[in-house]
């Protein structure tokens, strides 16, 4: 008997009180740490209830229930009526309340991520989401990587990594850095291959020479692009032609080299250059040869002293006449 109620000549029964409260009937030998089995009565979005012995269930959160840090619902793990084994994580009996694990049967992937993700090392991994700094690439359930916007590709100005790859798809990846307590993997995708700006430092040194169309002309000057990777600005004052006029979009003409810098990807051309160029050449040979015909038309010492010699020659036989 609950209740009574006089008035109403009522009384409330309960049968369930004549046993044991499931919590209280649950074995003391139950403790953290132990392996429980159980079935999955109730899935919510953040997790699952596990009946492990009648009118006793444990919640297994979602981020329980995988090392991979990307939480998923819960339905994609489990499903009502599912057999399942798990780890007793808390246990409190005077609030009857506990929770489980999944992901704990199986060994952290950090314990030995110096050992198979070493600095250096390459690797494929499953890009999972984005940010807009970079994307995060899945190695192994648990293990994943940032890749930044700058480490996606040597040539690519990218904005948001979506302009380059897409959730789902498979990238090469190299270990730039390894911070094991802080459980951080830092990734590069550019670095599984050749930097060209390599080779391009040195086909597109300064002062070299190339053939290229004007692409564009903005206020500032103009734009040409050397090949799909190389798109070189041109100055105003650099476009002028040797008849004084300008270069525009559409024209083709040779660039020389003015600035190349590997770090920022920038190239500076001009066409100004050449013939200015060609110009003070000839300049400097022409006062090259000014001065070697004013060398020519200086007497030399030799010169001067064979004249004297003359002189006094001419002299003394003058004298010698007039004794006679």
């Amino acid at each position: 008997i609950l209740d009574f109620d006089e008035n109403k000549s009522r009384i409330q029964l309960g049968l369930k009180q004549l046993e044991k409260h499931p919590w209280e009937a649950l074995s003391e030998e139950i403790k953290i740490g132990d392996k429980v089995k159980g079935k999955v009565v109730v899935i919510a979005d953040y997790g699952a209830f596990i009946e492990v012995v009648e009118g006793v269930e444990g919640l297994i959160h979602v981020s329980e229930m995988s090392w991979s840090t990307h939480l998923r619902s819960a339905q994609d793990f489990v499903k009502v009526g599912d057999e399942v084994e798990a780890i007793v994580l808390t246990l409190d009996r005077e609030d009857r309340k506990m929770s489980l694990g999944i992901k704990q049967l199986t060994p952290d992937p950090w314990t030995d991520i110096t050992t198979k993700y070493p600095v250096g090392s390459k690797h494929k991994g499953i890009v999972r989401n984005f940010t807009n700094f970079g994307v995060f690439v899945e190695l192994e359930e648990g293990i994943d990587g940032l890749i930044y916007i700058s480490d996606l590709s040597w040539t690519k100005k990218i904005k948001h990594p979506s302009e380059f790859t897409n959730v789902g798809d498979t990238l090469e990846v190299e270990v730039l850095e390894l911070d094991v307590d802080g459980r951080k993997l830092s990734l590069g995708h550019k670095q599984t291959t050749e930097n060209p700006w390599d080779k391009y430092e040195t086909e597109f040194a300064l002062g070299t020479v190339h053939t290229a169309t004007i692409s564009d002309v903005v206020d500032k000057g103009a734009t040409i692009e050397f090949n799909e990777d190389i798109t070189a600005f041109i100055p105003q004052r650099h476009l002028e032609k040797e008849d004084g006029k300008k270069l525009s979009k559409g024209d083709e003409a040779e660039f020389k080299i003015i600035e190349f810098n590997k770090d920022f990807k920038r190239v500076v051309a001009s066409h100004t250059a050449i013939f200015r160029e060609e110009e003070q050449r000839n300049v400097k040979a022409a006062v090259k040869r000014q001065a070697a015909s004013a060398d020519e038309a200086k007497p030399t010492l030799g010169d001067a002293n064979d004249a004297l010699q003359a002189l006094k020659d001419k002299m003394e036989a003058a004298d010698s006449k007039k004794k006679k």
